[in-house]
């Protein structure tokens, strides 16, 4: 393979994980989980077990993932700090 198809190959393989980053660290991707589990979540308190506080309910599994969310870049600077240095 000629070097400029393998320089061409690369930089088209670093956009794709640009893109990847970008989204896996995008609010887009956060508000659209949490939506996501607060629908889930509701259908469970509504049918599955009832409760008269489904809306706080089902709140508690996204307000979770929210602050794992907030959490994990700070606990991925310790881990990369001990696993480098």
């Amino acid at each position: 393979m000629p070097l400029e198809d393998r320089i061409t190959a690369i930089e088209t393989r670093n956009a794709r994980v640009a893109v990847d980053k970008a989204w896996e660290t995008s609010a887009t991707r956060r508000i659209s989980i949490a939506v996501i589990t607060y629908i889930c979540a509701s259908i469970l308190f509504v049918y599955v077990t009832p409760s008269p506080e489904w809306p706080l309910a089902a709140l508690v599994p996204v307000m979770g993932y929210l602050l794992s969310t907030l959490g994990l870049p700070q606990i991925r600077k310790i881990w990369e700090r001990k696993k480098i240095g």
